[in-house]
Order: structure tokens, then C-alpha cells, then sequence
């Protein structure tokens, strides 16, 4: 399957090509890709921050403890989790669904009820737990939609949250940077690409019942 192929062609590429960018219509199309993953009740309780300001991504930079992925890569992803989900939160959800579905939101009220029942019962801890695991899966999605387009890529948890909160202002929008996706096209000299993937076998990876 072509998706095999891609998937073993891809890794964490650690040096990309700064001179080759990502086309709009490519770039429109891993978007979407992430936008539809889906999440827990459908919530998506995280951002995407799409990062292409070369001033910006050399503060980021700094903040990542100089990785060249940062400055280098076509653009960066920040998947940023809203931290203090609450009430509002879910009833602004709600209001989406509502307009997608044409249903109204009296009616999703039992929806909206158990939203809410599952963000009161979390303390502060698992809340951001919880909404950084529906972001990983968004993560996941834009990993393999950048393997099928043809786009190298590289999830980098190396930076200082609390540096690129600082930078991007996150902290008005509610939202903390958990992880970032660089993508765009492997450098010649990204020796990495020429090794062997090493993953367990099936046989080790897989347990069947």
C-alpha cells in the first residue's frame, strides 16, 4: 500500500532545506487533516498556531534550545491545549454543533451536561492531561497527512513551554503550547534519512487474543 511506503519514508527529520517551502494547496490540505482528527466528544479542546515569521520562529528558536527545526522547516505547528476548559467552553461548543447540525441547543442539552460533567469532575492536573492527549492525536493525524503528501516531518517536544507561551502571548488566549510539529522538506545533508527505521517486529509489537 502507497501508505506503507510513505510511512516507512518518513522520520524525525532533524535538518530541513530552509530554501524549499511547502505549497499553499499541500499546506491547506494537512491543515484540514488536523483540523478533522477527532478528539473526545468530538470537543477539540487545543489549538494549531501556524508559525512562518522568521523573527518569531528565531525567538522560538531560543526557546527550543537552538534546534535548527525551528528557523529551518517551512512552518512550524504549535499544538497549544486550552488549559482551563470549563462551562463556557463547552457551551461555545455546543453552539457549534448546534449551527453544523441544525439542532438546537436546548436540545443538545444533555450533550452540553455531560461535557460539563466530565470537565468539572477533572482537577487542574488532569484536565491538562486530558486535553493534551486529544492534541496528540491531532499531532498524529499531521504526521501521517505530511507522509502521504510527500512533506518531512518532525513532533519536537524540546522547548520551553513556558518561553513560547511568553512569545506567542499565549497565555491571553487561554491556551499552553504542548507540542510542535515542523514541516517541509529534508535537507541533502540530514544523515538520519539514510538509516535504517527501527521499530519491534510484529510478531513482538502485536499481541493477539
Amino acid at each position: 500500500m502507497s501508505i506503507i511506503t510513505e510511512l516507512n519514508n518518513r522520520y524525525a527529520t532533524k535538518l530541513f532545506d530552509s530554501s524549499k517551502k511547502i505549497s499553499e494547496a499541500d499546506m491547506d490540505i494537512l491543515l484540514e487533516a488536523i483540523r478533522l482528527s477527532p478528539s473526545s466528544y468530538g470537543f477539540q479542546p487545543y489549538k494549531v498556531l501556524i508559525v512562518e515569521d522568521p523573527k518569531i520562529r528565531a525567538e522560538l528558536r531560543t526557546a527550543a534550545y537552538g534546534q535548527s527545526q525551528i528557523t529551518d522547516a517551512s512552518a512550524i505547528l504549535v499544538f497549544s491545549v486550552k488549559y482551563e476548559a470549563d462551562e463556557k467552553t463547552a457551551d461555545e461548543f455546543i453552539s457549534v454543533v448546534s449551527q453544523a447540525r441544525n439542532v438546537s441547543v436546548e436540545n443538545l442539552a444533555p450533550y452540553g451536561d455531560m461535557i460539563k460533567g466530565t470537565l468539572s469532575s477533572l482537577s487542574a492536573e488532569q484536565l491538562e492531561t486530558w486535553v493534551s492527549k486529544q492534541a496528540y492525536i491531532a499531532l498524529g493525524f499531521g504526521l501521517v497527512a505530511s507522509a502521504v503528501l510527500g512533506i518531512d516531518s518532525c513532533p519536537m517536544e524540546g522547548f520551553s513551554s513556558d518561553e513560547f507561551d511568553r512569545i506567542l502571548d499565549l497565555k491571553k488566549l487561554g491556551l499552553k503550547s504542548k507540542i510542535v510539529l515542523a514541516v517541509g522538506y529534508r535537507s541533502a545533508e540530514d544523515n538520519y534519512q539514510h538509516l535504517p527505521k527501527v521499530r519491534y517486529s510484529k510478531e513482538d509489537f502485536f499481541i493477539k487474543y
